[in-house]
């Protein structure tokens, strides 16, 4: 998982909190990193529909979703996220032995499996939800 999903989760729960179109600076202040990569991040978000961005002096990002109806699945979807994978792959495919030619096509099923089990789970909470662990009534 890159940080993209981390920045983009942090803008969206900060948009619906404050209820009211932000620049890229404005949310880049408040999750601590720089506008350039908050843009970037944000740009899948808007082509998904979760966002609207208005270029100009008074332009910036806003929901263009109630937040109870976009889960994280949404974010992580949208964003092309994939929280469990591989990097590096043992064995060798055109090996004899079936451990090592068949090992890398194993993990790569075991990891698309918990991958799907984080999504399954991420579907279960809004951004909403996050606003209510944030701020309890």
């Amino acid at each position: 998982m890159n940080s993209d999903f981390s920045i983009a989760v942090h803008a969206l729960v900060f948009l619906n909190h404050k209820q009211t179109a932000l620049t890229s600076d404005e949310l880049a202040e408040n999750i601590c990193t720089n506008s350039a990569r908050v843009r970037k991040a944000l740009a899948p978000l808007k082509r998904a529909g979760m966002l609207v961005a208005k270029e100009g002096a008074k332009g910036g990002y806003a929901l263009a979703a109630e937040a109870e109806t976009i889960t994280l699945q949404d974010v992580a979807d949208a964003l092309g996220t994939r929280f469990v994978e591989v990097g590096w792959k043992s064995g060798d495919a055109d090996m004899e032995c079936l451990i090592a030619s068949g090992m890398a096509g194993i993990m790569d099923g075991i990891c698309a499996d918990l991958d799907a089990v984080c999504k399954e789970r991420l579907a279960r909470t809004t951004v909403a939800d996050i606003d209510r662990i944030i701020f309890p009534e």
